[in-house]
């Protein structure tokens, strides 16, 4: 047995060798199997997981031709390791981890039962007032909020999620007036800035619907990236100004969209968080998780989940979808492929599916509509209209490259406008070109997820996102968003939406994939492709290796 092996197999990426080489030649350690163990624990971070376990390695890369070390034999290997007597390598059970994302895993559990173990203001507001009749999940959710420093708040699309939340705060600053406390300091954010504009979009139209009593005690309301919130350092790309030396001044933080948060990410939110703060962390422990490693939500809710002394605030009716979608996110959700294919069979006003090889002649019509709209409007420089329009439909993809990948249809959708105008495209930058924003710039307000379109002003071509505008010149960072991937739709909504899944044997086919992408839609959601792929996509799930859920059940 030895790593080349498993490299001439294509197992690994270079840098997994090159790392487990590297770290083995320092230790002068030559036993084969641990250096095959190191390039695995790097390899899983690659696939998102914080750690590799042992035992279950080899029946999830499949290729049993490979010689496989014995589990116990490579385990007590790895055990003698001099990386594992320097702390390099650490193992938890049978779950390996290289030594930062160990350690990280440790502070997240012991910050997160910390937090559970603060006490809280004695005082507590009734809940009938702003949660009546008709609202018992809702109340019931806010109920565990007001009783714990740190609340994980779940739910699909459309269960309320935000409406609990502006009445939770509202609840707080009740109970803050109350006690005589100075009026709450109150952060929401969210991974991205999309998102967090979305976050306070939501909440602040709830606020607005409270009576002026509630709305009075709170403060102005202002969301953020969690980036900017911890306040970056120049000099260090995993590190904040805030951490556990210099707390985050805030009385409740609210975290949306959380299943997008990384373990590293959650570690220095936690770290900066201050004890006797309340702790909000919302979002679909269904949908994708991070792009990094970690699947935290997840972790959180079935971690925390089996504990006697804490609850999870859980919302279960939707009130967003038609039926008929609700339908399918739940057959999704519940891995029932015959009841996915048996609601998609079924079609109705909500829902259609093309079962089709070649679905270009029925995107065509449905792509080139829109996208004659956002140029008309571009080339009238009518902005609302621009970016109404952008809202109306969106096509998302499981891939980036390849005939099932953005990049193909962003050009194809191109190639049409090109028939359909008899102008061709010769540049980047046309009259009604949708972008989507891939990073943040605080300097122009800018935030990583943002979309805009490009329309015409005073014969030059600018870009409006939002409410702002600015000269193509001034845009770096943005992709043609005729076409979006599954994964950066997360934290944002559409009228109606186009599913594009892959091949049955893409490895990027998953059920918290396809559920993602379905629940972006708000009136009508359209999927194309074969059944055998519907099929792969319900069985397959995104399995991410981590020890933090037995950490937190222990």
């Amino acid at each position: 047995m030895s790593l080349a092996e498993f490299d001439e197999a294509g197992v690994f990426e270079p840098a997994d060798v090159h790392v487990a080489r590297r770290l083995t030649a320092l230790a002068k350690d030559s036993d084969e199997s641990v250096a095959l163990a190191v390039a695995f624990a790097v390899r899983a971070l690659r696939g998102g997981s914080v750690c590799v376990d042992l035992r279950s390695v080899a029946e999830q890369v499949g290729m049993p031709e490979l010689p496989w070390p014995s589990p116990d034999d490579w385990l007590t290997a790895v055990r003698a390791s001099t990386l594992a007597d320097k702390q390099v390598l650490r193992l938890f059970d049978d779950l390996l981890y290289l030594d930062r994302y160990w350690r990280e895993e440790e502070q997240v559990c012991g910050d997160v039962l910390t937090l559970l173990s603060s006490s809280l203001p004695g005082a507590v507001p009734s809940l009938e007032r702003l949660f009546p009749a008709g609202w018992e999940e809702q109340r019931e959710a806010a109920d565990v909020a007001l009783s714990q420093s740190l609340t994980v708040l779940t739910g699909g699309p459309g269960t309320g999620k935000t409406t609990t939340v502006a009445r939770l705060l509202a609840l707080l600053a009740e109970q803050a007036s109350l006690e005589g406390r100075p009026p709450l300091r109150i952060a929401l954010a969210a991974p991205t800035g999309k998102a967090a504009a979305r976050l306070l979009e939501a909440v602040q139209l709830e606020v607005d619907k409270l009576d002026a009593v509630d709305r009075d005690r709170l403060p102005e309301l202002s969301a953020s990236t969690l980036h900017r919130l911890l306040r970056t350092r120049p000099d260090n790309s995993s590190r904040f100004r805030h951490h556990r030396e210099n707390r985050l001044p805030h009385d409740v933080i609210v975290v949306d969209e959380t299943s997008m948060v990384s373990l590293t990410l959650m570690a220095r939110l936690l770290e900066a968080v201050r004890p006797d703060s309340r702790l909000l962390l919302v979002g679909d422990a269904d949908q994708l998780a991070s792009v990094e490693a970690g699947a935290v939500l997840a972790d959180l809710v079935d971690g925390l989940g089996a504990r006697k002394d804490v609850r999870i605030a859980a919302l279960a009716t939707s009130h967003r979808f038609g039926e008929s979608i609700g339908a399918l996110a739940s057959a999704i959700r519940d891995g029932d492929a015959d009841r996915v294919v048996e609601v998609l069979r079924a079609g109705g006003e909500h829902i259609e599916w093309l079962e089709v090889d070649d679905p270009g002649e029925q995107l065509r019509k449905v792509l080139v509509p829109q996208a004659m709209r956002l140029r008309e409007a571009a080339i009238l420089g009518d902005a609302a209209a621009a970016l109404a329009t952008l809202e109306e439909h969106r096509l998302l993809c499981a891939h980036r490259r390849g005939p099932y990948g953005v990049r193909y249809w962003n050009r194809q959708v191109e190639r049409w406008l090109t028939d359909a105008t008899g102008e061709p495209i010769w540049s980047d930058w046309y009259a009604g070109r949708p972008v989507l924003v891939t990073a943040n710039d605080y300097g122009l307000g800018l935030y990583n997820g943002d979309t805009g379109v490009a329309i015409v002003r005073d014969n030059a071509l600018s870009v409006v996102v939002g409410t702002l505008e600015f000269a193509t010149s001034r845009l770096a960072d943005v992709e043609t968003m005729h076409a979006m991937t599954i994964h950066k739709s997360q934290g944002s909504q559409a009228d109606e939406v186009t599913v594009l899944l892959p091949p049955e044997d893409s490895r990027l086919l998953t059920r918290e994939l396809f559920y993602t992408a379905v629940t972006r839609a708000k009136e009508r959601v359209r999927v194309v492709g074969s059944e055998a792929a519907l099929r792969m996509a319900i069985d397959r799930r995104v399995v991410r290796a981590s020890g933090l859920r037995q950490r937190l059940q222990a």
